[in-house]
């Protein structure tokens, strides 16, 4: 894992602000703190206007504010580098031409240049997340991008679970990264920088829930605890 990661570029692509804490908040500390990689995150949709039947910026105009401020103080726990946000319609990426997402992901992997990539698990529930994976997937075609080596899918707690009876598509994990207690410390602080999207125990974006499936991912990987990924593709 040392050479897999050691001072690599690494860009994260997530559909809403939180997925990036929730799939590899842990993660982030470690690549970071052990192993001087260069992060980038690209946050594809504005995370709050599902809230009303349609979507109207305008009536949520102020919460979208509060949400981008709470994206800058979980980025200070995480330490990553940059940030790249757009506004895409939260729940609502099936109804945007898909071509203009992966137009997004494309000039971000292209100015970026990153050597791995990680992004949302193609079976979640959220419609936003299964789209993203589409556009990675499309966007990072081998011949377009020789810098990149290696694509990871993460886990999303409140989607990826929720999932019931997908067999083919469920989540698989065949990687995982040993975090520390400092790392999962950070996650959860960076999780309650998020207004509108932390949640109380037993719900799986809280504290708990969080704290437990990374005791959980440890056990199935003799670690205290672990964050779990599908290594989709790799050219290491």
């Amino acid at each position: 894992m040392k050479e897999m990661f050691n001072n690599k570029r690494i860009l994260i692509v997530a559909a809403h602000p939180d997925d990036e804490l929730l799939g590899l908040g842990g993660t982030i500390c470690r690549l970071k703190r052990k192993h001087k990689s260069h992060i980038g995150v690209l946050l594809l949709g504005e995370g709050i206007t599902s809230r009303s039947n349609s979507r109207d910026t305008k009536k949520w105009e102020k919460e979208i504010i509060v949400h981008q401020k709470n994206i800058l103080e979980a980025k200070k726990f995480l330490g990553y580098d940059d940030l790249f946000l757009h506004g895409f319609p939260d729940n609502r990426f099936d109804s945007v031409p898909l071509l203009d997402i992966i137009k997004v992901v494309e000039d971000t992997v292209l100015n970026f240049k990153p050597d791995i990539i990680f992004t949302h698990h193609e079976g979640d529930l959220n419609i936003d997340h299964q789209v993203t994976y589409k556009a990675v997937i499309t966007s990072t075609r081998p011949f377009n991008n020789p810098s990149l080596n290696s694509i990871f899918t993460f886990e999303t707690p409140s989607s990826t679970e929720w999932q019931f009876g997908l067999k083919q598509g469920s989540f698989k994990p065949n990687f995982f990264v040993e975090i520390k207690k400092e790392d999962l410390d950070n996650k959860i602080k960076a999780m309650e920088c998020y207004k509108y999207e932390k949640r109380d125990f037993p719900h799986p974006r809280s504290s708990n829930s969080l704290t437990t499936l990374a005791k959980l991912r440890g056990i199935q990987n003799g670690k205290e605890f672990a964050e779990a990924f599908v290594l989709v593709r790799s050219n290491i």
